[in-house]
């Protein structure tokens, strides 16, 4: 009876939205098809490709999400906008860290990870005819949240903070009607750029005389090198009149997989974003929330002590590449190193090929720069997720990988 059934699903017409069919083909799709047919087949491979922490939350926070769960009720829905304890002391923070003075009940809400959050946010915001202006090279969702809520993009070069500024200026000078939202991304991923407080200063200036909203995702304001202290975006006077700040509990407190984040600032911006998360979710499970309560009020030193961790392997990295010929900045923040591809590669292949070479005969995943838009061709973004060893051994892994391309017989390297 069902002999024709496979022929009548294939020419059944299943016809996808439009901002579906607008999203072109995944980047990163070929390295991590690779990365896993080598992992089946028994390859131990260095993964550097995506910023996903290795380390564990601390202790204490996951003894206290075991003990929440196993309160009977903590398994009912929640508030789709967080606990407002939770809200309390993501206020708090700000309030310690930056001096910004948030209210919890209006100016914070509770995100199942900051995607999540800057994703319905964007679907707040844009809509067909609206553009936003975004950070190039550009994290993903950066670009295709504002796609997928029918907007469109414009992306400006991040590298000088000064030139960003003047071509956001020029291009609400010249575009109409003008852009609707700007997004900014400091510390950067991915090129791990960093801007001081006076940027955010002009930024307001500039969404008050054009009247732009403005997002900041400010993802590793806990990952710091140097004694570099990444400023948030509300902490500049009047930002909280023109936009809104994502923060994350992914990085500095390990908490990736928990989904923690949140949305502070302009309060319709927020106000908006919870009448989307309204129709869309049932909030956070409560175990979870109450552990990352916990977080926040007594993690303060487990996040410094991280952030000391990503500093050494920042520096192994760096000094290992940099040994090899490779010209690299050391990053003052983030979990990444932003590396030039040396020149005679360059020339010899795309970033993307670059990257499948360094995985097919290395066994190293990176992530090419080209995926992050035409800005980051001829770069490479190496995530911190590994151990100092571990990423002594990936340098010597990348030379003998170059060496072997090159010359068609692996050598022995010192690096």
């Amino acid at each position: 009876m069902t002999d024709s059934a496979p022929e009548s699903q294939s020419k059944f017409p299943i016809q996808l939205a439009d901002r579906v069919r607008r999203l072109p083909p995944y980047m990163f799709g070929r390295i991590n098809n690779l990365l896993y047919q080598k992992r089946r087949a028994g390859h131990d491979v260095i993964d550097l490709g995506m910023g996903n922490p290795s380390d564990p939350p601390d202790p204490l926070v996951i003894e206290k999400l075991a003990e929440a769960a196993h309160d009977p009720n903590n398994h009912g829905y929640s508030k789709s906008n967080g606990l407002l304890n939770l809200r309390k002391e993501a206020a708090s923070k700000y309030l310690k860290k930056y001096g910004v003075r948030l209210d919890p009940e209006t100016e914070t809400i509770v995100c199942l990870g900051s995607k999540e959050g800057f994703s319905h946010m964007c679907l707040a915001l844009m809509g067909p005819g609206d553009t936003a202006i975004v950070p190039n090279p550009y994290f993903p969702v950066h670009t295709y949240a504002v796609a997928l809520a029918a907007g469109n993009v414009i992306a400006l070069e991040v590298a000088d903070a000064d030139d960003f500024l003047k071509n956001v200026a020029y291009t609400c000078e010249h575009l109409y009607p003008k852009p609707k939202l700007l997004i900014i991304n400091y510390p950067h991923n991915p090129s791990s750029a960093t801007v001081e407080p006076g940027f955010f200063r002009e930024v307001v200036k500039l969404a008050k005389r054009y009247e732009f909203m403005v997002i900041s995702d400010f993802a590793y304001a806990d990952v710091a090198f140097d004694g570099y202290l990444p400023p948030s975006f509300l902490s500049a006077p009047g930002a909280i009149d023109v936009g809104v700040e994502f923060t994350t509990m992914s990085k500095g407190y390990n908490m990736a997989g928990w989904r923690v984040g949140f949305c502070c600032g302009n309060s319709e911006m927020v106000k908006a974003l919870a009448v989307i998360k309204g129709y869309y979710d049932y909030g956070m499970f409560q175990a979870i929330q109450i552990a990352a309560i916990l977080a926040l009020r007594h993690g303060d030193a487990g996040v410094e002590s991280q952030s000391l961790i990503y500093q050494g392997r920042r520096d192994v990295l760096v000094d290992g590449l940099r040994r090899i010929g490779w010209d690299v900045t050391p990053p003052k923040a983030g979990m990444f190193v932003w590396a030039k591809i040396p020149a005679e590669w360059r020339n010899r292949m795309s970033t993307m090929d670059f990257a499948l070479m360094l995985l097919e005969k290395g066994n190293v995943a990176v992530s090419p720069g080209s995926g992050f838009g035409e800005a980051g061709e001829g770069y490479l973004r190496m995530a911190l997720v590994e151990n100092e060893n571990r990423l002594r051994q990936a340098v010597r892994q990348i030379v003998r990988c170059l060496q072997q391309s090159e010359s068609g017989d692996p050598q022995r390297v010192e690096a």
